[in-house]
């Protein structure tokens, strides 16, 4: 996010949430506390609390009304103002934005876009390389000391990265999408090493998602139907390991849920699923100019002759695709 894309949603709307809660003002009034109520339903601000402006090591922050999963303690800091700062949500369609004129100025208010609690006010003054500060009341968010059950991470590689990202980031409940390597024997691999076809490594994507509003069975059917997962070492013309079909699992439950997915959709491939399982272990980041590939550069010839045709065709198949939990185990 950007102020740029702050402006945008205000002149042209703001994003869908990723989903609705709608409770009537006395609903609120049983589940809230006083001061709770006044700051989310009301539009009230809480007095400066700098203790509350203190970093813990790890955790997210939801809507104190509704859970809705809005920052990642990894953009807070301390703006010095006495209120909560972030950087970034944890992703665009959580909050929603409109401009507030009560003070006799011009500010940005920034609201919870499931239940339009009121958050704050977002500034073009913060960090690097957002350059965003959400100034956000203490009270109407709550802190979560661990992000299990709220941001879950996938690390997937079939094909050129610059296609998967593209891909998995058009889908609702992914945070973020990160490429880079892994499965290899040497640290730290750069792109000239990994396309050489001798460190071991595989181009990967790591994906952040909330698990609340996609599954990880989900995502794992979504890499299996969006690339070939029947070729070994190869996606169309782009040959060798580094672009084999792999997932790399987080733990036995991962592991099981991709064994039940390649399990259900191998039926529908006329070759056997070759797609390689093994644990992760460390994935290594690719080079700053990798991230966001296809939105920095749409008009060049790989990216307008196989990614663009590519998420052209997902996004006609995508209500094909089941995006539930299921249970395919005996």
């Amino acid at each position: 996010m950007t102020w740029n894309d702050i402006l945008q949603y205000l002149t042209n709307g703001n994003p869908s949430p990723p989903k609705i809660v709608d409770r009537t003002n006395e609903e609120w009034k049983k589940i809230l506390t006083p001061e709770q109520y006044y700051i989310t339903r009301e539009k009230g601000t809480e007095q400066p609390i700098y203790d509350s402006c203190a970093k813990p090591e790890k955790g997210c922050y939801t809507c104190v009304c509704c859970g809705n999963l809005l920052f990642d303690v990894k953009e807070k800091f301390n703006s010095g103002q006495g209120w909560p700062s972030f950087s970034q949500p944890v992703i665009k369609n959580c909050i929603s934005y409109h401009i507030d004129n009560s003070l006799g100025m011009e500010r940005v208010e920034v609201d919870c876009n499931v239940c339009n609690a009121h958050l704050g006010h977002v500034f073009p003054d913060g960090p690097m390389p957002s350059g965003l500060r959400y100034c956000i009341n203490s009270i109407a968010i709550k802190y979560h000391a661990s992000s299990k059950g709220f941001i879950e991470t996938a690390i997937f590689g079939g094909g050129c990265f610059w296609c998967t990202e593209a891909i998995f980031k058009k889908i609702n409940g992914v945070i973020s999408v990160e490429p880079g390597y892994a499965g290899g024997f040497i640290p730290a691999p750069t792109y000239s090493e990994v396309c050489n076809g001798n460190t071991g490594h595989a181009e990967v994507i790591k994906i952040t998602y909330e698990p609340s509003l996609i599954d990880y069975k989900s995502l794992v059917r979504i890499h299996l139907s969006t690339h070939d997962p029947t070729t070994p070492n190869s996606q169309g013309n782009d040959v060798g390991t580094q672009y084999r079909s792999i997932i790399f699992y987080n733990g036995e439950k991962q592991k099981k849920e991709a064994i039940e997915e390649i399990n259900h959709l191998a039926g529908i491939y006329e070759y056997p699923i070759i797609t390689q399982l093994e644990p992760i272990t460390k994935f290594y980041p690719a080079e700053n100019y990798h991230k966001d590939y296809f939105e920095k550069h749409p008009n060049e010839p790989y990216c307008k002759l196989i990614i663009s045709p590519k998420i052209k065709k997902f996004e006609q198949v995508i209500d094909t695709i089941p995006i539930t939990t299921e249970d395919y185990s005996d």
